[in-house]
């Protein structure tokens, strides 16, 4: 393992102490313990972009973090990362999403922002980790290794210590290792990818609107006909979607062991104290994902087809939120009893943002008697 990599055995611990585990180290009980949690499973009925009512084979928050799992495994280990890190990160990167998708997650902070707060998933994510989690009985939360919980709100963004007095154990002043850096990237790799796979399932975009609106997929659209003329275009699309994610993640790969070498890493104190992220992709490869930011933009993510259902979920979480500010007493116990210790708005938004999709749904008809939500097509 290159001295870059972060060592399971160098890692700053535990907040409760534990004694080590006989044959796992401490990054893998990380992984295991994120994935036994309720927050993990709870991903299976949150929306990524389509919400099952369009169709059960479009991805959902869980498919799509296992899918970020398998494209960081498999280029933490050719950049010689510490895996299991690695690992750790991807399958706990979204637990900290609220039902109802980014609309969902708009909607929750434009609340919040009344009461001159805000909601930042991963910032929630670290609440679930440390605190919300009850399995133990010897500690709140799942006690994850310091390495995992500041993965967990930096590996997408830097925080302005002055901003966030509260998060100072996590070196705000510093860059993340390159276990962490890796999840963002990966995190664009699988959603931009499996958007524009399951846009295409849902026929919201064609292949000649895809070759004039994607440069990087004409040019590998082009020698998959070449080489399977005949096939349905379904399968010329699937294969030409195989050859852009190999070029992703090979570009991703070559590229920021480059630029680590450039600028001669040779420890994780480096990484930390670097001045900008050294996991990046080429210029060039940068300029082809914004363009496949802004094609999805215009022609998914804002598409006519999905508006009412994201309008919906909104008005969901905010009618809840309402209704709790109203009559706190009518959450579970747990929650109830944090109003006691935390503000009452900001109790609601964490019970709120744990909600799947159907539990929102369920939950927003029994109290507040709107009719169940009607299957839509497209």
């Amino acid at each position: 393992m290159q001295e870059f990599a972060l060592r399971s055995e160098r890692s700053r611990g535990r907040k409760f102490p534990e004694s080590p585990h006989p044959f796992r180290n401490d990054y893998q009980r990380d992984r295991d313990r994120i994935v036994h949690s309720r927050a993990f499973r709870r991903l299976e009925d949150k929306t990524q972009v389509f919400t099952t009512r369009f169709s059960d084979h479009f991805r959902n928050r869980l498919t799509h973090t296992i899918e970020v799992a398998q494209i960081s495994r498999t280029l933490a280990g050719a950049m010689g990362l510490n895996v299991d890190l690695v690992e750790a990160l991807a399958l706990a990167h979204d637990i900290g999403h609220p039902p109802f998708g980014h609309s969902g997650e708009k909607r929750l902070d434009q609340i919040m922002r009344t009461f001159e707060e805000q909601f930042d998933h991963n910032l929630h994510a670290l609440r679930i980790v440390e605190s919300f989690e009850q399995r133990y009985a010897a500690f709140p939360g799942l006690n994850l290794t310091f390495e995992v919980r500041e993965g967990i709100i930096k590996h997408s963004r830097d925080y302005d210590p002055r901003q966030y007095p509260e998060l100072a154990e996590y070196l705000l002043d510093q860059k993340p290792p390159l276990e962490a850096q890796l999840i963002d990237r990966t995190d664009e790799i699988a959603y931009n990818t499996a958007d524009l796979d399951d846009g295409f399932e849902a026929k919201l975009f064609d292949l000649p609107s895809l070759r004039e609106g994607l440069p990087l997929f004409a040019r590998y659209h082009r020698e998959v006909e070449q080489r399977y003329p005949q096939v349905a275009s379904k399968l010329q699309f699937n294969e030409t979607l195989k050859q852009i994610i190999n070029s992703l993640v090979t570009d991703l790969l070559e590229n920021s062991l480059a630029q680590v070498e450039r600028a001669g890493i040779a420890s994780v104190e480096q990484v930390r104290a670097y001045p900008q992220r050294l996991i990046a992709f080429s210029p060039e490869v940068e300029q082809q994902k914004n363009c496949f930011r802004e094609y999805l933009n215009r022609n998914l993510y804002f598409h006519s087809a999905l508006l009412p259902e994201k309008e919906q979920g909104a008005q969901i979480i905010e009618e809840l939120f309402r209704f709790y500010l109203d009559q706190p007493e009518k959450m579970p116990r747990w929650y109830v009893e944090q109003t006691r210790k935390a503000a009452k708005h900001r109790v609601i938004c964490d019970y709120i943002a744990g909600m799947t999709d159907h539990y929102a749904q369920r939950l927003h008809q029994t109290l507040l008697g709107t009719p169940p939500p009607v299957p839509v097509s497209i």
